[in-house]
């Protein structure tokens, strides 16, 4: 037998910009952009929610790229929310629209959307040509603080969520603050819960920080806001880009605290429970596990709660209650999910203090089934009280 091994070294850039009112005529930071890769042709897809709420967008694009030396082939209005993902047709039609617009490796395909959307119309644009040039505009809380800042773009299939994706580094990430304004209040508020999971495995300075502008959050001031998805937005980028595991290759995920249940939830919800509000959930759990096994104190857990529910950010569940056959809660199946994900042992992030993730490889079943009913107890007590005043 002969055999060879070789290193390929491969160096990716990682642009983000944070600006406002990208398109206006007088803002050259995408131009800039664009320029640095020498791309000839550009395309737009745009989520229909998002067309619908700037009714002037599509002008505004169009003035925009009309003024430029690139090629412009449109923009395209697709569908968005979790039924993007829920089968392939949207990523079918991209590829279409990419074919007919012929978009080749050396032009730009523009995403402007909230994360579902970019998850999906991103993983069309990635697999076309083996990757399409992608700059991603992240029009939700969520998706400007989180997941449009990430390198990763999937459909759901088989009921799990993310199941067929690709790890693809984007060309640019374009944070535009005028999008972020809005959204409504739900999804706006729904979408901090990403920042309050950053801080908690990677910055407890930043988690002092959110409690500090609690007030200010909690009625989301649009300047205080910005703050929050910018240091969140950088916290990610700068995990996935020094952290030494950016595709994912161990069993390790340091991004996804909270998120073993909160991607089962939603799948045994039929997506009706959108992504944010099942992080919410998820991270209240693993972070009363973490007190209650003994990793995290006490005191901790109270300041993590305090904060959600300072943020009006729901921390239970009804489907949390939900039983197979044998009587086992059925959220518990999205652990060994969670592991088959990725391959090898289970590997799940807790607390272990606030900035200071530990992995662990095991759970202590019958103490999680009481933490979620603690979770529950808490939870009616909470609207009990509310009901009253």
């Amino acid at each position: 037998m002969s055999r060879y091994d070789f290193q390929i070294p491969v160096t990716f850039k990682h642009r983000i910009v944070f600006t406002r009112d990208a398109f206006a005529a007088d803002n050259a930071d995408l131009m800039e952009i664009l320029a640095e890769g020498g791309g000839r042709r550009v395309i737009v897809f745009l989520e229909e929610a998002v067309s619908a709420a700037w009714p002037g967008l599509v002008k505004s694009i169009t003035g925009y790229f009309g003024a430029g030396s690139l090629d412009f082939r449109g923009v395209v209005n697709v569908p968005g929310g979790e039924v993007a993902k829920a089968d392939d047709s949207v990523v079918r039609r991209v590829w279409a629209e990419l074919d007919a617009a012929h978009i080749d490796r050396h032009s730009y395909a523009l995403v402007i959307g909230g994360g579902a959307f970019l998850d999906a119309v991103g993983y069309a644009v990635a697999t076309a040509h083996r990757g399409v040039r992608l700059v991603r505009f992240p029009t939700t809380t969520l998706s400007q603080d989180d997941s449009g800042v990430g390198v990763k773009s999937a459909i759901n299939f088989f009921g799990k969520k993310n199941w067929v994706g690709v790890f693809s580094v984007p060309f640019a990430v374009v944070n535009d603050f005028r999008f972020l304004h809005t959204q409504d209040e739900e999804t706006r508020r729904a979408g901090l819960i990403e920042a309050v999971k950053v801080a908690l495995v990677k910055d407890a300075s930043f988690f002092e920080w959110i409690e500090e502008h609690l007030t200010a959050l909690s009625i989301l001031d649009p300047e205080t806001l910005e703050q929050c998805v910018e240091k969140s937005a950088l916290l990610h980028a700068r995990h996935i880009a020094t952290g030494g595991d950016p595709f994912e290759t161990g069993s390790s995920r340091p991004l996804d605290f909270g998120h073993w249940a909160a991607h089962k939830l939603e799948a045994m919800s039929g997506y009706r429970l959108s992504h944010a509000p099942a992080v919410a959930v998820g991270l209240a759990l693993d972070t009363i596990y973490s007190a209650r096994v003994g990793l995290l104190e006490p005191a901790s857990a109270e300041r993590v709660l305090r904060v959600l529910d300072g943020l009006s950010l729901r921390t239970y569940h009804p489907d949390l209650e939900l039983r197979d056959e044998s009587g086992q809660r059925r959220v518990f199946a999205g652990l060994d999910e969670f592991r088959e994900h990725l391959g090898g042992e289970l590997t799940v992030l807790l607390l272990e203090g606030l900035g200071r993730g530990v992995d662990v490889h095991e759970f202590d079943m019958p103490l999680l089934d009481r933490c979620i009913g603690e979770l529950r107890s808490r939870w009616e007590t909470g609207a009990r009280a509310g009901s009253t005043q």
